[in-house]
């Protein structure tokens, strides 16, 4: 059967979007490895496991409602295309790829959210705030800015592969989270200094950051959506650039503070590029990318430092990671938008330092303001529901069991805590912080 070129290039473009996805769906190892490995031992298999039930549930919510309610008709929510019931029209992408790669983005998000919670709440949590963030939360502002018909999409809202729409969301949800549960026993003392609990396997942060890394490439590049042209390559090289040059702006801003160049401080830092660069990746020149970066590595220093001092106890730093680097990657297209990647992409105006004026700089803002609103007062009333129907945060005797044991009935390394038991018999267990129980 003889083959049209545009037959060709619509099947190319459909690998290439379907490629992207699955690489966007891998990101689930990276995450899964990056937060078992920056949280203790005794919770590392609750942490993994969470990540693979979440996942399924979030599938099927965003199959039923939330690719309707993104990509459906409609300014401010869409209506159809539930269960994907709309037919895919002639000569466009399959919609069952589209699907797929917008539910990579959907599941990255809740991923982010997930960094809030962990080693403290239940299990049950995870599995009614993820369908319910899949369908109530993550849709709207992702209608509101991807939407064909959405307000700030016609506002035009520079947002190319989602600084806000996955990034800041998942981080107000996290923040709004680990808010409610309170910080981990152990964390401070009772005149409000910070004690340093550490990940159990800095080997599996690093693993896992660079997953994502890899897996980034699927993220903003694939959001191109073809192949036509080859302008998928000039967004990975800013994406490269901007992740590269905030892990060396995280290590800057590191050592001047502590004179330590830290490994969770370098992870964090590589993510926080990502982020701040999701938004821009298509609208920036390189040079711009790598100020985006660096600034960005930056900010996230000083903002974990800052929450941490404050009582604001966040496992994995997930707001000042994707909350903050997302809300300055956001704003950055208002400063660094380039007249000719604007005419490109077909979406807003030039930035400030082009001579674009103000008038990009405030829709970037005011599509942060009022995602921070919407996703903050949504999760507050999701899960305070939740919280008044089933719990939140498992008791103090579970926390400090570790929820492996607590929530599934063994440890990931059950040696080892075999191995503490049998120690116990013979001198009894320290009550400092730095205990084996309290940190493993």
């Amino acid at each position: 059967m003889d083959l049209k070129l545009a037959d060709l290039s619509l099947l190319a473009d459909s690998f290439w979007v379907f490629f992207s996805a699955v690489l966007v769906l891998f990101m689930q190892a990276g995450f899964a490895l990056l937060e078992a490995g920056s949280t203790r031992m005794k919770n590392a298999g609750h942490i993994a496991a969470k990540q693979l039930l979440s996942f399924s549930i979030a599938a099927i919510a965003f199959w039923a409602f939330g690719y309707g309610l993104t990509f459906g008709d409609g300014k401010w929510i869409g209506t159809n295309n539930f269960f994907l019931s709309t037919p895919t029209s002639t000569g466009s992408m399959p919609v069952e790829i589209s699907y797929l790669f917008q539910f990579s983005f959907a599941a990255v998000s809740l991923a982010i959210a997930w960094g809030g919670f962990a080693e403290r709440a239940k299990l049950s949590v995870y599995i009614l705030f993820g369908a319910l963030f899949t369908i109530f939360i993550y849709p709207v502002v992702g209608h509101w800015v991807w939407g064909t018909e959405g307000w700030l999409h016609e506002l035009g809202k520079q947002d190319f592969a989602g600084s806000t729409v996955v990034h800041l969301q998942g981080g107000v949800a996290a923040l709004v989270a680990t808010l409610m549960l309170r910080p981990r026993k152990g964390k401070y003392n009772e005149d409000g200094s910070v004690n340093t609990i550490p990940g159990h396997n800095q080997v599996y942060s690093v693993l896992g950051a660079l997953i994502i890394w890899i897996g980034w490439f699927g993220f903003n590049p694939g959001s191109t959506l073809t192949l036509k042209d080859g302008f998928f390559g000039y967004v990975a090289l800013t994406t490269n650039l901007g992740a590269a040059a905030s892990v060396l702006g995280a290590m800057s801003m590191a050592y001047l503070r502590r004179q330590k160049l830290e490994v969770s401080i370098m992870v964090n830092g590589l993510l926080a590029g990502l982020v701040a660069i999701t938004a821009s990746c298509a609208f920036v020149e390189p040079w711009a990318a790598i100020v985006i970066g660096f600034i960005a590595g930056s900010i996230t220093v000083v903002s974990a430092s800052y929450f941490e001092k404050r009582g604001i106890d966040d496992p994995i730093y997930a707001f000042s990671v994707h909350g903050v680097a997302g809300i300055w990657g956001t704003i950055s297209t208002g400063f660094f938008a380039a007249p000719r990647l604007v005419e490109k992409v077909g979406i807003g105006s030039a930035g400030l330092f082009y001579g674009g004026g103000l008038k990009q700089l405030g829709v970037q803002t005011l599509g942060v303001t009022v995602t921070i609103l919407y996703v903050a007062i949504v999760s507050f009333v999701l899960l305070s529901a939740i919280k008044a129907v089933v719990g939140f945060r498992v008791s103090e005797e579970e926390e400090q069991l570790g929820l492996d044991i607590s929530e599934h009935g063994s440890y990931a390394y059950p040696e080892h805590h075999q191995h503490i038991k049998e120690q116990e018999t013979i001198s009894p267990p320290s009550t400092s912080v730095s205990d084996d129980v309290a940190t493993a």
